[in-house]
C-alpha cells in the first residue's frame, strides 16, 4: 500500500481505535501506570487527527504545530503525574486506584 492511497478515513478510523483502546484501558484498569497509559493512548489519537487534518484540509503546518504543543504538554503531564503515584506508593505501598483513599478526608 503506497503512502499515496492512504485517505483521510484510514487516519480517522486509525485514531477512533486508538482512542477506544485508551478508553478502554483508562475505564477497565487498576493499576495508576495502566490507567496514564491510557490516558496517553488518547491523546495520540488525538495528535493523529491533527495531523491527517491539517495535511488533508492543508491548512499548511498549523496541526502539526498544535499537535507538538499537545505532545509537550503530555510528556509534562506524565512528569507529575508520575511525581504523585511516587509518592503515593511512599506512604500507601500500593498503587492500585480502588484501594486508594487517602484524599477522602
Amino acid at each position: 500500500m503506497l503512502l499515496s492511497t492512504i485517505t483521510l478515513s484510514d487516519y480517522l478510523i486509525l485514531s477512533g481505535l486508538l482512542f477506544s483502546i485508551g478508553v478502554f484501558g483508562v475505564l477497565t484498569r487498576k493499576n495508576a501506570i495502566a490507567v496514564l497509559m491510557g490516558i496517553e493512548l488518547m491523546l495520540n489519537a488525538a495528535n493523529i487527527n491533527l495531523v491527517a487534518f491539517s495535511k488533508f484540509i492543508d491548512t499548511g503546518l498549523n496541526g502539526q504545530i498544535f499537535a507538538l504543543f499537545s505532545i509537550v504538554i503530555a510528556a509534562a503531564e506524565v512528569a507529575v503525574a508520575l511525581a504523585i503515584v511516587i509518592s503515593i506508593y511512599k506512604t500507601t505501598r500500593t498503587i492500585d486506584l480502588d484501594k486508594e483513599d487517602t484524599l477522602k478526608g
